[in-house]
């Protein structure tokens, strides 16, 4: 059993993912987990109403501190469970949110229950990885609002994202992407520049006071959203 009274109170060490090198323990402090959750709450339009189903790893930054944590701190609804591309339509049908991985979101467009299922307004927020414009398509034209998100376990679990809710909104970003890469967003939850085309995060969410590299290599779109072009080549 999770104290999540604990963790607000003392913080938390979670682990990183290793996308900005050797997997490492990032401890998050009390303050940096208000302001992760704020942010959070802020950002997927949480309320007390809301009902979180989570089916990431509770030891990393996108289980615990993208939408669990969140809505504890404002006391809605949550669920945690393993995540079953076979079942996970029919547990979701009492729920608002959820955060998916692109492995997962796969998984749950080859079953058969995704060609028939609606997902008017739940709100998926998707991450870990980069998520394709088929993914996004395939939830949003189910009904669902879904948000891709760029986050690290350093700077926060929500810093960039984009909304899509409806398929108009889709084709409109689509045909005005320039890039043949993952969108990031056009929302910042962060300060953010861009030096060599590298990004650089700074901010309440971060574990740093100064900027950070974050080693993603990223281009802007005439609309200011950002996109992920792939990781900075080291030596």
């Amino acid at each position: 059993m999770i104290d999540y009274a604990h963790i607000l109170q003392n913080g938390i060490e979670i682990s990183s993912s290793g996308t900005t090198g050797t997997p490492k323990i990032v401890l998050r402090t009390p303050d940096n987990l208000k302001a992760c959750n704020d942010v959070a709450v802020d950002a997927q339009q949480l309320v007390r109403s809301s009902k979180v189903l989570t089916v990431t790893r509770m030891t990393h930054a996108g289980g615990l501190l993208a939408q669990t944590l969140p809505a504890y701190s404002i006391g809605a609804e949550f669920k945690v469970q393993q995540f079953n591309a076979f079942t996970f339509l029919k547990d979701f049908t009492n729920y608002t949110h959820t955060f998916l991985a692109p492995a997962q979101m796969t998984a749950l467009m080859n079953t058969k229950g995704f060609v028939d299922c609606d997902l008017t307004g739940k709100r998926i927020l998707g991450g870990s990885d980069c998520i394709t414009w088929e993914m996004i398509e395939a939830f949003v034209s189910k009904g669902a609002i879904v948000q891709p998100n760029w986050g690290m376990s350093e700077i926060g679990p929500i810093a960039i994202n984009i909304e899509f809710d409806n398929m108009d909104k889709v084709q409109y970003v689509k045909e005005r992407c320039p890039f043949e890469y993952s969108i990031m967003g056009g929302t910042y939850y962060c300060d953010w520049k861009i030096k060599d085309h590298e990004l650089y995060v700074k901010g309440p969410t971060s574990i740093y006071d100064d900027w950070f590299a974050t080693g993603d290599i990223v281009a802007l779109d005439m609309g200011r959203r950002m996109y992920y072009l792939g990781r900075k080549e080291t030596k």
